[in-house]
């Protein structure tokens, strides 16, 4: 059953699905969620190494600088999203399929480009894609999906 709310990314009307009611979805996109602050808590601490260790060009090059940065920007929109999808917002729930999708082909790139990156960014980035990973699975289950269909 849909529920009539003020849209809060747009403040507008907006019909959104009943997600407190399906407990199933509701428990995996609170999954999807921690697995995105997971990412997000890793992607934090990886800048924070990227500063911490600037002076090192063997360590931190621009690339690594470019990267991180991008993943940090882009684990904040989507842990925002996650929140956001799990009270109902579908618009928040499409931002968190697309991101995880395009997040993961990003990090696969990354892992098999020779050259511009060092390995530990890559390792770091192998465990961020498997946390996407997990979240990409979750979001586009059936049980989840289902539940965000347009009535």
């Amino acid at each position: 059953m849909a529920a009539r709310h003020l849209h809060p990314e747009t403040s507008s009307p907006a019909t959104l699905p009943s997600v407190s009611g399906q407990p199933r979805a509701l428990a995996a996109l609170r999954r999807a969620t921690l697995l995105v602050g997971g990412y997000l808590g890793l992607s934090v601490l990886t800048l924070a190494a990227v500063v911490a260790l600037r002076d090192d060009a063997a360590v931190v090059n621009d690339a690594v600088w470019v990267r991180t940065v991008i993943v940090v920007a882009s684990a904040v929109v989507m842990f925002v999203s996650a929140r956001r999808a799990a009270r109902g917002s579908r618009p928040a729930y499409r931002r968190v399929r697309i991101l995880s999708g395009v997040m993961l082909v990003a990090i696969a790139v990354i892992i098999a480009i020779p050259g511009s990156f060092p390995l530990w960014l890559k390792v770091e980035q192998g465990v961020c894609g498997i946390a996407l990973l997990g979240v990409a699975l979750i979001v586009n289950g059936r049980q989840v999906r289902s539940s965000f269909a347009a009535t």
